[in-house]
């Protein structure tokens, strides 16, 4: 049996382009069915615990997947924006615990992503070191931003502009870390928090400059009254938060209008809940109000769909992949009649040749099996965090 082994390997090598194709076959027929559907379990198993946690999303009128994927998985196509009034008036309706959400800027490629210090409470997220962000301008990390972007607890990140050649408006504004957190392997592993505020600074809403009282100022005065003081274009705005510059800081207009992706919703109970859902089922109101949870099992049935046709798909290439290499084995026969012969004047019987011809089959299905195996094993380890990848894209 050794002897019928040993030839049939060495066939298998000699043939080494005809072996590594049709186990390369072989391969993609068992993983790709076999993989997909790894892949869907564990994404779907990621997807929904998330979106089970969050109770409820608010936001303007408009997508409630591009809401869902924002405010929950920090997906960078930014939803159709509300206002921070909001969340106000969330909080002040004594039904539910407001957590204001703005994620639209980035640094490099994590997310930022302003909040309040109710979030952190919300998703019980802990520090591995330094503390939480008390000032304008101050963040902390997620374990996978602070290895990915190479910073800790002292060190600072900088916003990245919307565009290459945004020159007004959205500035880098440069942000000191002052923690990192302990990993939860979630979406929040991948971001940079700070304040609300802060991203409004990021988005020019908010700013910081010297003082215009100041003699070294007096280029950049335009006019100067009692009342007021009008400033030109070359006035120093500062694109640092420092002690020293934290007071000049400051917000123009009601804080009220200014814009959130979306508000995450807590309500004290399931009949609050019910409450406050009602309030916005009129369908002429600028805002909406969703369960994630719906949202995204809404998407997974897409998946799930489009799975079972690629599987069809598979199946009947499966079908011709074999068909084709059986076609192959058999023409081998006719090419290696002389090698046949060979066997059979030194010996071998029809049943050394028939075990020869069946190991090399085995061999080539145990070569692709192992593959589609390892495939298996790494989609496993990765494929989550794949897809949520392609889906937040």
């Amino acid at each position: 049996m050794n002897g019928i082994l040993y030839m049939a390997w060495r066939y298998l090598a000699y043939n080494r382009w005809k072996t590594s194709i049709l186990v390369g076959s072989i391969m993609l027929i068992i993983y790709l069915p076999v993989g997909l559907n790894v892949v869907v379990e564990q994404s779907g198993q990621h997807l929904n615990a998330r979106a089970e946690a969050t109770p409820l999303l608010v936001g303007a009128r408009g997508s409630p997947l591009e809401l869902t994927l924002n405010s929950l998985y920090f997906s960078l196509d930014t939803p159709e924006l509300t206002t921070f009034s909001e969340a106000t008036s969330i909080t002040g309706s004594g039904l539910a615990e407001a957590v204001p959400m703005y994620v639209r800027f980035h640094s490099r490629s994590q997310p930022i992503v302003g909040t309040s210090f109710e979030y952190f409470a919300f998703r019980e997220l802990t520090l591995a070191s330094g503390r939480m962000p008390a000032l304008l301008g101050e963040t902390v990390l997620g374990a996978s931003a602070a290895e990915a972007l190479g910073v800790g607890v002292g060190d600072a990140v900088v916003s990245s502009p919307e565009t290459a050649f945004d020159l007004a408006g959205i500035y880098p504004l440069k942000m000191n870390v002052v923690g990192v957190l302990a990993p939860n392997f979630t979406s929040d592993d991948n971001a940079i928090f700070v304040d609300v505020k802060t991203t409004w600074i990021i988005e020019g809403l908010g700013h910081g400059h010297q003082d215009l009282a100041d003699s070294a100022a007096s280029s950049a005065v335009l006019n100067r009254t009692e009342d007021n003081i009008v400033a030109n274009a070359s006035i120093v705005q500062f694109n640092e938060i420092t002690e020293d510059n934290i007071d000049s800081f400051h917000f123009h207009g009601n804080l009220d209008g200014y814009p959130l992706t979306g508000v995450i919703a807590v309500p004290k109970d399931e009949k609050s809940g019910v409450i406050l859902m009602g309030r916005y089922l009129d369908s002429e109101a600028n805002n909406q109000i969703v369960r994630p949870r719906d949202v995204v099992t809404e998407l997974l049935d897409t998946i799930l769909t489009i799975q079972q046709f690629i599987v069809a798909a598979v199946f009947i290439v499966a079908v011709a992949t074999i068909a084709t290499a059986a076609l192959v084995f058999l023409l081998s026969l006719r090419l290696r009649r002389r090698e046949i012969d060979t066997i059979g004047k030194i010996g071998g019987g029809r049943w050394h040749v028939a075990s020869m011809l069946l190991a090399e089959i085995v061999i080539v299905l145990v070569l692709g099996g192992a593959l589609a195996a390892g495939l298996t094993a790494l989609t496993w380890r990765y494929g989550s965090a794949i897809i949520e990848s392609v889906v937040m894209a």
